[in-house]
């Protein structure tokens, strides 16, 4: 790697490193400016914060890796997600962000749900966190396995400081968010989060163009279709089955408690601001993601070049096409998707330990600061975890993702959902839905029906868990009445 391209990156750590101190000095005195920033976050912070931490190294690896591999074919998955977030940010964030406030001033989604249903408080906020902390734990080993890529694509068999390249982005990776993370609390997260939307969609933006104008729009076109005439099709080759797992993707918006807590502590008011930034946000940054994979592949096919691993594709770009401190600035866009999404499940996992089994368990009258330091160390475990299952370089970023993902979204998604919009919603019927969800998807996954069917696993997933809160809660809330009578 050359100077200019290692200096660009470490002006990239140090911004996080200063941000993340930043934080420390303002929001890290109590639990609530800890987990939620006070309340108080901006629009535009919130917004770009959920997006950044939605998106995260699938939008610049997974994604385009995708295109990359089988074409137009692949932004249904995008256009899915878009057709979520939208309906996610006018259902979801108002009331929940009303409603976390006036059920006890909930500081995490086990919380809510436990003041939403008393009656079912322990197991659900047990419940609840013990499926944050697994999931999260797989979806922010996703997130580190993007860093491992960067720096073995970039670095190649050079080994640093006595590791591999790829286990040196793992650790360097972990290790930088680990940092801010537990010095700077949920505002360091939201403010570095800000910071690396913007270098995230500007990158997405800027490589695509230049990989366009450089190789001419009607060239790159026709080479894709001397690749697979199909390759520029919506639906060639398309199943009803693949086409509707790659929309599916947008039920799972629901329930990523690392989204939806953005919801939580956006400052009063400023709901209807946030969403508009950040559904504009989203589109220009799916555009520019579909673009990379593109244009991408017409540039790796008329120029002779080797990729061995489609899902590195933004990566060979950046080497190749820029001078080489734009090459870092791009690989810091990289990361930044990367930290990004791993520094909020981090913060979320930790929150879940902190306040729904330490707090509940261990120290119900632990005092602020107390609850903070624990914080900080349950960040450390849940990272450790994740180190652990990125360690192998096989993993697949968007394999690990889309399991993460349906997790949540088949989980919390229609628990979530219903218990804002549903008042017959009961205690049992959540607790229903949280088990059914979670287990239909895992089974899904551990048995191959996911590979077998074709079938994405959040698919089944949501709708058993969506019958589960249905149809126990109508038969719960029939048994008080006839005792009563």
């Amino acid at each position: 790697m050359q100077t200019p391209t290692l200096i660009a990156l470490a002006l990239y750590f140090i911004l996080m490193l200063a941000i993340g101190l930043f934080a420390w000095k303002r929001s890290t005195a109590d639990s609530e400016g800890y987990l939620l920033g006070g309340r108080n976050l901006h629009p535009a912070v919130a917004a770009l914060s959920a997006g950044a931490s939605d998106m995260s190294g699938w939008l610049l690896l997974g994604l385009p890796g995708a295109l990359y591999l089988s074409g137009l074919v692949e932004a249904w998955i995008g256009i899915g997600l878009f057709v979520g977030a939208v309906v996610n940010w006018f259902v979801v964030a108002p009331r929940l962000r009303e409603q976390t406030v006036s059920y006890g001033n909930a500081l995490t989604i086990p919380q809510f749900l436990a003041n939403r249903f008393p009656d079912k408080a322990i197991a659900l906020r047990v419940t609840s966190a013990v499926i944050i902390v697994i999931f999260f734990a797989v979806y922010s080993a996703a997130g580190l396995v993007g860093g491992g890529l960067l720096f073995e694509s970039t670095f190649i068999d050079t080994p640093i400081m006595g590791l591999n390249p790829y286990m040196a982005g793992v650790l360097l990776t972990a290790l930088v968010v680990l940092a801010y993370t537990m010095v700077g609390g949920f505002l360091a997260v939201s403010l570095t989060d800000f910071v690396q939307g913007c270098i995230m969609v500007v990158a997405l933006v800027v490589m695509p163009l230049v990989v366009l104008f450089g190789d001419g729009w009607g060239t790159t076109a026709q080479v894709l279709r001397e690749v697979d005439p199909n390759f520029l099709s919506w639906f060639g080759g398309l199943s009803t089955i693949g086409f509707l797992s790659a929309v599916a993707w947008g039920l799972g918006y629901f329930g990523q408690p690392h989204i939806i807590v953005r919801f939580m502590a956006i400052r009063d008011g400023g709901v209807k601001a946030a969403r508009n930034i950040g559904l504009s946000w989203m589109f220009v940054a799916l555009i520019g993601a579909l673009g990379v994979g593109l244009a991408g592949r017409a540039h790796v096919e008329m120029n002779g070049l080797t990729l061995e691993n489609s899902e590195t594709i933004f990566i060979l770009l950046a080497n190749t096409l820029f001078h080489p401190f734009v090459t870092g600035f791009l690989l810091a866009a990289l990361l930044a998707a990367i930290m990004s999404t791993i520094s909020s499940q981090l913060l979320v996992s930790s929150s879940s330990l902190t306040e729904d089994f330490y707090r509940l368990f261990l120290r119900k009258n632990a005092s602020e600061t107390e609850m903070v330091n624990v914080g900080r160390v349950c960040v450390a475990l849940v990272s450790v975890a994740a180190i652990i299952i990125a360690s192998d370089p096989e993993s697949g970023v968007l394999s690990l993702v889309s399991n993460a993902w349906a997790g949540f979204g088949a989980a919390f998604g229609p628990l979530i959902i219903l218990s804002l919009v549903w008042k017959k919603m009961t205690g049992m019927g959540a607790v229903s839905g949280l088990v059914v969800g979670a287990a239909v998807v895992m089974t899904w996954i551990a048995t191959g029906l996911n590979d077998s069917t074709g079938v994405y696993e959040i698919i089944p997933g949501f709708i058993a868990a969506w019958l589960a809160i249905w149809l126990v809660s109508l038969a719960t809330a029939r048994a008080p009445a006839a005792s009563e009578a």
